[in-house]
């Protein structure tokens, strides 16, 4: 038999089974809460939580009066840095930060989310066939199949999916993109804060951690092979906790972006090659990405604690944090990347312009950059797949920040799915003119293609990004046609791309001496 929205609670949990083999001989799931995450460690990191017994998903469907048919669908992979997350994660009042109620009320879209194994479960790899890693990947691909298999008994359209998610969900988004094995299965895609090319989302050398998680759980051997077979009997919740972040990495000469060791990898089969000359496998997919405008800020508190605080942000400091995200490259590249982003600095800089330099450093690096060259990739690959780009900077909701801090990491989320809605009595109007916005556009995208084109009204057309033309939008709270502008940041994504990409690599010795 064939499952009918009305035979399930849709604002629960559906088991990756096809519904058209959910007959009465198995009974009907009543989906009625949501199930367990992934086994992956807690936030502080002392235990695990969550479970094996975990590859589901939540379906959330537009209640109007009528039964939905052929709309269209969007799937979200949360974000986490690959060790952590769930598709209902961080409850607020009850409300789960991912519920998609909102979106599909008010976008009038199936909003679907999805568990996948994260940490040493879902990324441990040798780098060859023996673990070759991506676990979550194929996890998130298990997922979106699924969907596209079983959605129109629930009143989808399996010919127009979107995928969409941030952090690592987003790189995770783009690495569903750029994967051979994705041919034909979704029709759109949006990366927040995120893309396969960051240099946080792909693991260049995975057997080194391998090794180093093995000798935690006991199971170093010299024989390589022999290691392998006594991690594969490993107890799973030691061998999770033992892919926890290292902190002593950032003692001396790391920085935040070292902590993220597990994550996916070049296994010559879902990932066959490098993300950057992989984009021709999304040259059909219409492709939405932006960052937030201070996506690097949490992670540059951590690198240099004294942009919150009342201290002094020295230059000694500010070099310092260069030396240690261009290491790769030496002296010169922290000599370079100085003089551009000290240039608008003057004689005596104001300190809250010294601090958000460094907030500014972080997010170019790890995040703006990268999705620049995504998008440019993109729009070089098409073959009339749309592309579009977006800056998000709405002022902080975080108390204790300093003044200068606008959007931080993630702050796009609880618009995105509504949260000035469904909680209203902690938000603002303006708030709400926000989140209705970015609802438009987002299932806009979703329905046709064009963030400006679709069922909701948006404040001002939002213009492609073309190979010659480089237009985003602006999202806040006030959006006008002020808010188009062109080439984001490009003295910065120009130096990073062109002038430190060409300076000389240094050996692997010196960097350690």
């Amino acid at each position: 038999m064939t499952l009918s929205r009305e035979d399930v609670w849709l604002s629960g949990a559906v088991l990756f089974s096809d519904v058209d083999r959910m007959n009465p001989a198995f009974g009907i799931l009543k989906a009625t809460e949501y199930r367990d995450r992934c086994l992956q460690v807690t936030l502080l990191q002392t235990k695990t939580h969550g479970s094996e017994d975990c590859l589901y998903l939540n379906i959330f469907v537009p209640q109007g009066s009528k039964l939905s048919q052929n709309l269209p669908v969007m799937v979200y992979l949360f974000g986490g840095a690959f060790l952590m997350g769930a598709s209902n994660t961080l409850e607020v009042l009850g409300n789960s930060l991912y519920d998609g109620k909102e979106m599909a009320d008010r976008g009038d879209v199936i909003v679907v989310t999805v568990n996948y194994r994260v940490g040493t479960m879902g990324f441990l790899s040798t780098g060859d066939t023996r673990l070759p890693g991506n676990y979550g990947l194929w996890d998130q691909h298990a997922a979106i199949s699924w969907v596209r298999r079983n959605i129109r008994a629930f009143g989808g359209n399996p010919d127009n999916i979107t995928i969409f998610g941030q952090s690592s969900g987003a790189a995770s988004v783009s690495f569903q993109m750029l994967s051979p094995h994705s041919k034909g299965l979704f029709r759109r895609a949006i990366t927040q804060g995120g893309v396969a090319l960051s240099p946080w989302a792909l693991q260049k050398n995975p057997m080194a951690l391998t090794k180093k998680i093995a000798r935690k759980v006991g199971c170093w051997r010299s024989n390589e092979d022999e290691m392998i077979t006594c991690l594969k009997m490993s107890d799973p919740v030691g061998l999770t906790l033992a892919g926890k972040i290292d902190v002593l990495l950032l003692l001396g000469k790391g920085t935040v972006m070292d902590l993220l060791e597990l994550a996916p990898v070049v296994d010559g089969d879902f990932i066959p090659d490098h993300p950057s000359k992989l984009f021709h496998n999304a040259a059909q997919v219409d492709y939405m990405a932006g960052v937030n405008s201070m996506d690097g800020h949490i992670f540059a508190g951590v690198d240099v604690p004294t942009i919150n605080m009342k201290n002094e942000t020295t230059v000694k400091q500010v070099r310092g944090l260069l030396a240690r995200m261009t290491k790769e490259k030496g002296n010169a590249a922290i000599d370079s990347a100085y003089d551009v982003y000290t240039s608008h600095w003057g004689v005596a800089p104001p300190q809250d312009v010294v601090k958000k330099t460094v907030a500014d450093i972080e997010t170019d690096f790890l995040f703006l950059v990268p999705t620049q060259v995504a998008l440019q990739l993109h729009v070089n690959s098409t073959s009339g797949a749309h592309t579009y780009s977006y800056l998000f900077n709405m002022k902080t909701r975080i108390p204790g920040f300093p003044g200068w801090v606008e959007a931080e990491h993630a702050e796009d989320l609880q618009y995105l799915f509504g949260k000035p809605f469904s909680i209203s009595l902690i938000y603002f109007p303006r708030h709400r003119h926000l989140s209705k916005y970015m609802i438009a556009y987002w299932t806009n995208f979703a329905r046709t293609g064009d963030p400006s084109q679709g069922e909701s009204r948006v404040p001002v057309p939002w213009p492609r990004f073309t190979k010659h033309h480089r237009p985003y939008l602006t999202i806040n709270h006030q959006i006008d046609k002020s808010s188009v502008s062109y080439d984001l940041r490009s003295q910065y994504v120009t130096y990073w791309t062109t002038t430190y990409s060409r300076l000389p690599s240094i050996k692997t010795e010196e960097r350690e001496n």
